[in-house]
């Protein structure tokens, strides 16, 4: 069923503002593993569809290239994720961390819509299915998203995703700190490198009051090094969480996930 709002998509003209679209005539196209799908209407292409899409640009890595791109492998996905930009990389490394991700999509459709007149198109950074419904992600450094062109794209996009009662979201970076953290404990999100029992001493183990470098060492016979590991392994999961808006240090409280 279309919604009320995706008839008529219009505001007064502005800077980076659209001034009349019908959502109901935008059109999207994507990849599947066994086909391309091309100019189906927007407000009737269901979101489990779209959950299972390639990229839809090529992806290619070439000498002198502006971005740093590559390949991501996700512990949400269980499989790698490209993406185009080392900012493009933070977003990703955060939706891998969030525990109410269930499914990233890199490039995962074209839209298309005749808005203020003209075709327009855009392909959005990154679908997210999520607990809380469906996501779509474009990625931008801050000082871009006042130029025109930029502000106009989005505003359009945004528009027609939240016509569909869907959530919009333009990510341009996080705070420094946050960001190392998650960058660190991404390298320990890999799941069979550790030693299961050994989760499930630590799964055990009363926390409370307990800092990082306690917990850490306190596991009598267990090597540190590996301790330390399944700590920062049971962090990346959210099975423990602690203050990750300062540098992660030994002298960071523990807590159990509720």
């Amino acid at each position: 069923m279309v919604s009320p709002e995706a008839t008529d998509v219009a505001t007064l003209a502005g800077p980076g503002e659209v001034v009349a679209m019908s959502a109901e005539l935008a059109t999207v196209s994507f990849r599947t593993k066994s086909s391309v799908v091309e100019g189906k209407p927007w407000t009737v292409v269901d979101s489990a569809v779209l959950s299972s899409t390639l990229p839809w640009r090529k992806f290619r890595w070439y000498k002198g290239q502006r971005h740093y791109s590559g390949v991501y492998w996700s512990a949400t996905m269980h499989d790698h994720v490209v993406y185009e930009s080392r900012l493009e990389l933070s977003r990703l490394i955060f939706a891998d961390f969030d525990r109410g991700v269930q499914r990233i999509l890199a490039q995962p459709f074209l839209l298309k819509a005749k808005v203020d007149g003209k075709v327009r198109k855009h392909v959005p950074d990154y679908f997210l299915v999520t607990d809380r419904g469906p996501v779509v992600v474009d990625v931008k450094p801050e000082h871009l998203l006042a130029k025109p062109v930029v502000a106009f794209s989005f505003a359009w996009t945004r528009r027609l995703v939240e016509a569909r009662g869907w959530q919009y979201e333009v990510w341009s970076g996080a705070p420094p700190a946050e960001m190392e953290n998650l960058r660190f404990l991404a390298g320990y999100r890999r799941p069979w490198l550790f030693d299961g029992a050994l989760l499930d001493e630590i799964r055990s183990t009363d926390v409370e009051g307990r800092t990082f470098g306690e917990l850490a060492r306190g596991l009598g016979g267990r090597d540190p090094a590996l301790s330390r590991a399944a700590v920062l392994h049971l962090l990346w999961l959210g099975e423990l969480k602690t203050d990750l808006s300062a540098p992660l240090s030994d002298r960071h409280e523990i807590v159990r996930s509720a």
